[in-house]
């Protein structure tokens, strides 16, 4: 591992998300698409490299928050069709277009903004996002709906090329509030003089657990990594996802504490016989965050707690005996017949999992594997080498 110069990374399992998609392509009707959602620097895990295992597998369109996201990817190479499900500017209509990137229109005076503004040659897409009840981003009102249609269809240039919505229940038992949704959309789509290439509306809960009510594409988020959208969910999945990431470090020193030696900031933990402690070079700016005081890594195979306050930049766990610096620790991730799981650390924060990889912050290096072997090596924002 010569690319990187600290002893904390975390590994992406590209297998294991080329094995999630392939087996959702299987699993979708005939006809459907997959969107593969690759937002947030893929929930932590590499946008490029996600993005191209995802299309590998089986997808054929990407989604990302914000146009900004979008561009990355067209820098590092991705030509699939992408769609911004986020907002974005009118006055960036223009550099969208230029890179074949969808935008997400949700208001009337938005679109006539832009529709002022623009003006190139190149075919501007959009995807239509209706409100019907996440609250968040989306048209509600049948008039403007028809108005927003109707200013697409008359602009040379700008093409509905799409019309969706989002689910704010799919992962919940009860589904009286998702069947809500799903007929108010049924409804609103009635609005529109013309159904758009593209329907989308299940995200990944909904994708799993009613593909027939998923139109002909899916928006792929969480379970592309591996993991459940909600725990109450995870039994009622149709097959076994595969959770691709895992975070680990080394032991960079070792010592011996007596009986009423004390650790960390605050003084927070006092040894109460003699101790062996472990110190890892993993702190709350890598994303391993205070809170996960009390919780526990995995050394030799074994648990080990994690002890006194986490700094900014390392921490202390409790070691089993004395262990020569270089071990390595598990954050996340398996040793031995002891596995930390994403959902283990964000049951400790409570939280979800979508949260913990996200945390992982740029300090982090990253290192790919495919097919068993290292495919790259880099940070959350920036190659740092390659070892293929």
């Amino acid at each position: 591992m010569d690319d990187f110069h600290r002893d904390t990374w975390a590994e992406i399992d590209l297998d294991a998300i080329y094995d999630n998609v392939a087996n959702l392509r299987r699993f979708l009707p005939t006809g459907t698409n997959i969107m593969a959602v690759v937002k947030a620097n893929a929930y932590g895990h590499g946008d490029a490299e996600v993005a191209n295992t995802a299309l590998e597998a089986g997808a054929s369109y990407l989604a990302v928050a914000f146009l900004d996201e979008a561009l990355a990817l067209r820098k590092k190479g991705l030509a699939a069709p992408i769609l911004v499900l986020g907002a974005s500017r009118p006055e960036d209509v223009s550099l969208a277009a230029e890179h074949r990137i969808a935008l997400t229109v949700f208001r009337l005076d938005w679109l006539e903004k832009a529709a002022a503004l623009y003006q190139g040659s190149a075919p501007v897409y959009f995807h239509l996002k209706m409100d019907t009840g996440m609250g968040r981003l989306g048209v509600k009102d049948e008039r403007e709906t028809k108005q927003m249609a109707a200013l697409i269809e008359r602009h040379p240039h700008f093409i509905l090329e799409g019309v969706y919505t989002h689910f704010a229940t799919a992962d919940e038992i009860n589904t009286d509030y998702f069947s809500y949704q799903y007929d108010r959309f049924l409804s609103m789509l009635e609005w529109l003089p013309f159904r758009p290439p593209l329907v989308h509306c299940a995200n990944s809960a909904a994708t799993l657990r009613f593909p027939d009510r998923a139109f002909n594409m899916v928006r792929f988020g969480i379970s592309m990594y591996g993991l459940a959208p909600s725990p109450s969910i995870k039994p009622l999945l149709p097959y076994e996802l595969k959770e691709a990431f895992s975070l680990h470090s080394r032991l960079v020193h070792v010592k011996k504490l007596q009986p009423g030696e004390k650790v960390s900031y605050g003084a927070t933990y006092t040894a109460q016989a003699e101790e062996w402690i472990g110190t890892i070079p993993i702190g709350y700016a890598d994303g391993w965050l205070r809170r996960l005081q009390h919780f526990h890594v995995l050394v030799d195979g074994k648990k080990a707690p994690i002890v006194g306050r986490v700094c900014m930049d390392q921490c202390m766990i409790r070691l089993p005996g004395p262990l020569p610096v270089g071990t390595k620790v598990t954050l996340i991730g398996r040793q031995g017949d002891e596995v930390i799981s994403i959902d283990d650390v964000a049951r400790h924060l409570d939280t979800i999992n979508y949260e913990v990889p996200c945390l992982i912050s740029y300090r982090v290096p990253r290192i790919f594997f495919r097919n068993k072997r290292i495919m790259e090596v880099r940070n959350a924002v920036g190659r740092v080498g390659t070892n293929a």
